[in-house]
């Protein structure tokens, strides 16, 4: 009989699962040299429009937004600015993620991280059934309804990304 392999759960899957919400998972090989969605969506099969990538931003007040972009988009900082009613916004440091969010770089989740802070999605994540995002860990992503995704994260569709 095949040994069923065991995943260590992430912060994500485990409030997931405390809320009684179901998901899927997808697994890929992690490449270091590029830690982007294309890649994860390519390894898993799948548009890169499916798979979206959580960044996290602050404005001049120190406020920190999240925003979950298609892994192939660019975050557009004056619509973001705009939907999360800032002024501006910018990108944290990459050496900041850890300790704001709690997960590392190409693994960053909108579900699980220290604090719930104010989340955005592109609105082009309606068009899907599901969505592919980081699990909170690289090479692990969740696979989810967008719209299951912002109720549970409290987050609101709009649009987020440069034309």
């Amino acid at each position: 009989m095949a040994k069923k392999q065991r995943i260590d759960k992430t912060n994500a899957m485990r409030q997931l699962d405390a809320a009684g919400i179901e998901y899927e998972m997808g697994e890929y090989a992690v490449d270091e040299s590029d830690l982007s969605g294309v890649h994860a969506a390519e390894e898993l099969g799948v548009s890169a429009d499916e798979v979206f990538k959580t960044l996290v931003t602050r404005n001049d007040d120190n406020n920190l937004f999240v925003f979950v972009i298609p892994s192939a988009a660019e975050l557009d900082l004056k619509k973001a600015a705009h939907a999360s009613g800032n002024k501006k916004i910018e990108m944290i440091h990459v050496k900041e993620i850890f300790d704001l969010t709690g997960y590392i770089r190409g693994g960053c989740s909108p579900i699980g991280m220290k604090k719930q802070y104010p989340t955005y999605i592109d609105e082009t994540a309606v068009l899907f059934d599901k969505i592919y995002f980081s699990a909170g860990k690289r090479g692990v992503q969740i696979i989810l309804s967008p719209e299951i995704l912002a109720e549970f994260i409290g987050a609101e569709f709009t649009d987020l990304t440069k034309e």
